[in-house]
């Protein structure tokens, strides 16, 4: 099996695997890194997604042969930066949690959503987000908590 190098959260980790091992069990079972979670295995979810080179990217179906170079940013790395440090403080602010389970995915992909648009409109918060399920029915505290982030980025 090959060995690849990965940029995950800054630090450059190798791992052995099978070329088409999915990212999302590199980081869980080689990484140990448990904060991205599986949900579907099908990309319909959103609680498995990362940051790929600055996009928010669904992980559970990303084989990791076709990482390459591309820096890695997981739910363990996202508050190292300030727009994932203002969702974060606002998620927890507005008490977005309940299960929590797809809450990581949820972090994801609102800072990506933040970062490509400073003060989202609602429908482009349900478009970015749409693809992200929360079982528990957060959808309105999700969105008030990407509000107030931009707030405190404004």
């Amino acid at each position: 099996m090959p060995t690849y190098k990965l940029t995950v959260n800054g630090k450059t980790r190798e791992v052995t695997a099978d070329p088409g091992t999915p990212l999302l069990w590199i980081l869980r079972e080689d990484l140990k890194m448990t904060g991205t979670k599986y949900g579907c295995g099908i990309s319909a979810c959103g609680a498995c997604t990362v940051h790929l080179a600055g996009i928010a990217t669904r992980s559970c179906v990303l084989p990791v042969s076709l990482i390459g170079d591309r820096p890695i940013v997981t739910i363990e790395g996202i508050g190292e930066d300030r727009i994932g440090r203002a969702v974060q403080n606002a998620w927890v602010a507005e008490d977005v949690v309940q299960c929590g389970y797809c809450q990581s995915g949820q972090i994801m992909s609102a800072v990506a959503l933040l970062k490509s648009r400073r003060k989202p409109t609602d429908a482009e918060i349900e478009e970015s987000m749409g693809g992200n399920i929360c079982r528990c029915g957060t959808y309105v505290r999700i969105r008030k908590a990407i509000k107030s982030a931009a707030g405190q980025l404004a």
